[in-house]
């Protein structure tokens, strides 16, 4: 048997709407960071997006990181362009 070096591992990239559209289908819980706004994140399940990468949030709620305070949201729509992160809750 001969070594003929190391092997190719091929990845292969996850579209952003591939990830959202799981998040939906299993409903999982997110964290979505603002734009600008590192003081608070908001946390929800998805229950819709489009393509400009609009989400709607149900059981949505605010953390405030400064003041470990949350408020709840209920069922909120989110701009796309305000979002920098969407991250799974575990």
């Amino acid at each position: 048997m001969s070594y003929n070096g190391p092997q190719k591992v091929q990845k292969v990239m996850v579209q952003p709407i591939n990830l959202i559209f799981r998040y939906l289908q299993n409903r999982s819980g997110v964290q979505v960071w603002l734009y600008e706004n590192v003081n608070l994140f908001i946390e929800g399940h998805i229950v819709g997006f489009d393509e400009c990468m609009n989400l709607v949030l149900d059981d949505a709620e605010e953390y405030h990181l400064k003041t470990k305070k949350k408020k709840p949201l209920g069922r909120i729509m989110m701009k796309g362009y305000k979002i920098s992160i969407i991250q799974n809750v575990t």
